[in-house]
């Protein structure tokens, strides 16, 4: 056995019968009736139950089990994650590397930066989204553009300028 339960309770005409667990091993060497009593764990003891009641306790026990390896399959996360072995709430630790009122401020910014975009004029579009959404280096953008580095570069500057202007507008 995993563990020695603090107590067993054993059914003795229709009472239950409280016994230390080395009483409860005394018996079931002794007395052959015993291998046959079917029990289940109830917070940390051993309560003797009909087989109904053991049956349906294993089936739950076992469709949890089921549940639970699916979430873990899934990554799903369950809300017994976030509570101690008794039941409490955990108190969750503020990650500090984040800072939320420069995610807000970033998140506006980024939605007025896609506002702007279709004030750029047809040459400039496409260099700003090879760059920025493409993730291209100038010497790429000027390759695919047929123009040198250097002017990708100018181009570029004049062009976050000027959506520096309407953004600020």
């Amino acid at each position: 056995m995993k563990y020695a339960p603090r107590k067993v309770y054993i059914k003795e005409n229709n009472v239950y019968v409280e016994l230390s667990y080395k009483d409860f091993c005394c018996r079931r060497e002794s007395d052959q009736s015993y291998l046959d009593k079917l029990f289940i764990p109830v917070q940390g003891c051993l309560l003797e139950v009909v087989r109904e009641q053991y049956t349906e306790f294993y089936k739950d026990k076992e469709r949890w089990r089921y549940l639970k390896k699916l979430d873990t399959n899934h990554s799903l996360l369950s809300l017994e994650g976030f509570t101690d072995s008794e039941g409490n709430a955990l108190d969750f630790v503020i990650d500090e590397t984040v800072d939320v009122a420069e995610t807000v401020v970033h998140t506006v910014m980024v939605d007025r930066l896609k506002a702007a975009l279709p004030f750029l004029s047809d040459g400039e579009q496409p260099l700003v989204k090879a760059i920025f959404f493409e993730e291209l280096s100038e010497r790429e953008v000027g390759l695919r553009l047929g123009i040198t580095q250097s002017v990708v570069n100018k181009r570029k500057a004049k062009i976050l300028a000027k959506l520096r202007k309407i953004v600020e507008n």
